[in-house]
């Protein structure tokens, strides 16, 4: 599971990459908005921490843009703000949780932890399309054009990476993050290898190809 932390407060944001790596995450983390917008764009998260009060870019503001490009993982907001009104307009314009400063670690731990569960549900039940391209989750059941495709765990699992970040860059290092989740070292070429080895399964049988190569950044899923 893969968390991104925006906060400005550079003691407060050490406080949170170091609770959340040891309740097991890897946390990415942006001192500013317009970082927090990029990361958010182009790497996969699961869920995001977002601070209000941001050089840059606010966090409502940020939070609008990745709706905006319909990226839907869960955030919560962290703010000083603690007014009624400053809470609904956080979750109006796109927050999913709303904690006010200070705040205890183990409280916002639960709930990061709850709105990862109530993701996790909604995302894990639905039938993920792209194309020709079918992969149930619940089932585990990959088919192109009617035809069942047998994958491998670590093939399925970077196929589902992909599908569920179609259009969107997955770097090398995230692949390894994801899918292998251990220390790694990153002129490997693991990646390639499962790479290659899911578009032998996905694409080489079929005339159009949905696994792209993007060359210095990673890996796309996409129709063209």
């Amino acid at each position: 599971m893969r968390i991104l932390v925006v906060e400005d407060d550079k003691k407060i944001a050490s406080f949170l990459e170091k609770g959340l790596h040891e309740a097991g995450f890897n946390v990415d983390v942006a001192n500013d908005g317009l970082d927090g917008v990029s990361l958010a764009l182009t790497e996969p998260y699961n869920a995001a921490i977002v601070d209000i009060m941001l050089p840059g870019l606010d966090g409502l503001s940020l939070i609008e843009k990745i709706r905006s490009r319909n990226i839907d993982f869960p955030v919560l907001i962290l703010s000083a703000r603690q007014s009624v009104d400053d809470r609904i307009e956080g979750l109006q314009r796109g927050g999913d949780d709303y904690m006010v400063k200070p705040f205890s670690f183990n409280e916002l731990l639960a709930r990061i932890q709850a709105l990862l569960r109530r993701g996790q549900k909604s995302a894990d039940a639905s039938t993920l399309t792209v194309g020709e391209l079918t992969l149930d989750p619940l089932t585990r059941q990959v088919e192109r054009l009617g035809e069942k495709l047998e994958l491998p765990a670590k093939e399925y699992a970077l196929l589902e990476l992909l599908m569920r970040n179609s259009g969107r860059v997955i770097s090398k290092t995230s692949i390894l993050e994801r899918i292998y989740d251990y220390n790694f070292d990153p002129q490997t070429n693991v990646v390639d290898v499962l790479v290659c080895r899911l578009r032998n399964s996905v694409d080489k049988e079929f005339e159009s190809k949905l696994i792209h190569t993007v060359r210095g950044m990673g890996y796309v899923l996409r129709v063209e």
